[in-house]
């Protein structure tokens, strides 16, 4: 949608605002990369633990380096030793996966809190991390915090008022095409009766008059 509208029309928001279902790495790291657009997205991190242990937010990431540091003042990296061939470090899923030694987590104090059921902590760190931290670094901002309110009050309002005047519940038309033909019409009434409530109250009761 946003190349669409760029290529037709020439224009290129400066930021873009969505829910958590958008805050996915690799929608991230399209609009932080590639077309600069500032995302003002809650990001969709599980990483947080319940358990009481440490989390990934309590580790230090050091770029430079490559590696993690625990609470403890331990380093964890991909790699323990040197290999003839280069690996890249980047698994299946799209993450690179950083380890402590046994014997750094072996003679912890804080392996309880750590990794109790390991014999050494390890941390799974996206390959598009770096965007996901420029995603954080916009939440609590004024321009966020702006932004989030206009959602809330131009975007989600309108479709709880197709809800809930409308009665757009669910589409009755099936398949793709008739999903666009129904929502098109539904969204033709809601900017017909938008409009109408535009026209001076003048004009209302001249119109009522006539």
């Amino acid at each position: 949608m946003l190349e669409r509208t760029e290529e037709r029309f020439g224009l290129r928001p400066g930021y873009l605002v969505a829910d958590t279902a958008h805050g996915l790495a690799k929608n991230l790291a399209w609009l932080v990369k590639q077309t600069q657009i500032t995302p003002h997205i809650p990001v969709f991190d599980k990483s947080n633990r319940a358990d009481g242990t440490f989390s990934r937010s309590d580790f230090t990431f050091d770029s430079e380096a490559n590696r993690y540091t625990c609470p403890a003042g331990k380093h964890l990296v991909q790699f323990h030793r040197n290999f003839a061939k280069p690996r890249s470090g980047i698994a299946a899923a799209g993450t690179r996966l950083y380890r402590a030694t046994t014997k750094d987590c072996g003679a912890c104090d804080l392996k309880p809190l750590c990794c109790p059921n390991m014999v050494a902590r390890k941390i799974p760190r996206d390959v598009d991390e770096d965007a996901r931290e420029v995603a954080r670094a916009q939440v609590g901002t004024p321009e966020y915090e702006a932004a989030c309110r206009r959602r809330r009050k131009k975007v989600e309002m309108l479709f709880a008022r197709l809800k809930r005047i409308l009665r757009i519940n669910r589409l009755r038309l099936r398949g793709p095409c008739g999903a666009k033909d129904e929502f098109l019409l539904a969204a033709t009434a809601q900017n017909l009766r938008r409009l109408a409530k535009l026209r001076p109250m003048s004009g209302r009761l001249e119109a009522i008059a006539a």
